[in-house]
């Protein structure tokens, strides 16, 4: 999802019009290309990165060696951030996956200086993500009983369920929209190969299949899809709010 993700990032950065900022904690940082975003725009921002997977963490640090970002190993539920001390706190394409994401959003509000932004983002993975509803979608129609179908899925993906969390945890002028792109595909293996990695909960899903059944869903997959090259559209809903003073 990478690719994908660093193309989101100055989408969402134009989205929730920051202004400015001198210091950003990034919640969920990836491989750290919303960090990079950041700095890309705004040279002298002191961007600290935050993500629980170490080799995660070590290809952010490789990706903004030489910038004002650094990163570590670290909980969104527990951010190794003292109180009010960032400009604005960033989660991209994360906290539908956080065990707890009204911890999450509180600790980003508590990391967040007063009149700060708290600001988030999140695929549209029911109707709005082509290559995981494409993928979802022919799993069960191979196997209706197959689990963790949609598995991305929380109520954080669906249109309100962002502005609720930040509603919910006190923000203020909550603002709640919607970011579309093409995601391009090169061929059937440019958008097959990724789902071999054994990563998210389609990754998952490929890598406890047999051989048979793995060569069964990427037939289907190529039949629906063809060759390429493709073109599939993916939403990200997102949400800004204010940190009350």
């Amino acid at each position: 999802m990478g690719r994908w993700s660093a193309r989101l990032a100055p989408l969402l950065l134009d989205a929730v019009a920051l202004t400015g900022p001198r210091s950003v904690v990034d919640v969920g940082c990836g491989t750290g290309h919303l960090a990079a975003a950041v700095v890309a725009r705004w040279p002298a921002c002191r961007v600290f990165g935050v993500d629980p997977s170490a080799s995660f963490v070590a290809a952010a640090a490789e990706r903004l060696a030489g910038t004002a970002a650094s990163v570590r190993v670290g909980d969104a539920m527990d951010l190794p951030v003292t109180d009010g001390s960032v400009d604005a706190a960033l989660a991209s394409l994360v906290l539908n996956f956080v065990p707890e994401p009204q911890r999450a959003a509180s600790e980003m509000a508590r990391a967040t200086r007063g009149g700060g932004v708290a600001a988030a983002s999140v695929w549209d993975y029911e109707g709005g993500m082509g290559m995981l509803r494409t993928f979802w979608d022919t799993v069960a129609r191979l196997d209706p009983h197959a689990t963790g179908q949609g598995g991305e899925t929380t109520p954080l993906s669906r249109a309100g369920g962002l502005a609720a969390l930040w509603d919910a945890t006190g923000l203020t002028d909550t603002v709640e929209g919607e970011l579309t792109m093409a995601m391009a595909f090169t061929s059937f293996e440019d958008y097959w190969e990724p789902f071999l990695l054994g990563t998210g909960p389609a990754g998952a899903h490929v890598a406890r299949l047999s051989d048979a059944g793995r060569d069964a869903l990427r037939a289907d997959l190529l039949s629906r899809l063809g060759p390429g090259p493709f073109e599939l559209t993916a939403t990200a809903r997102w949400v800004r709010g204010t940190v009350p003073a």
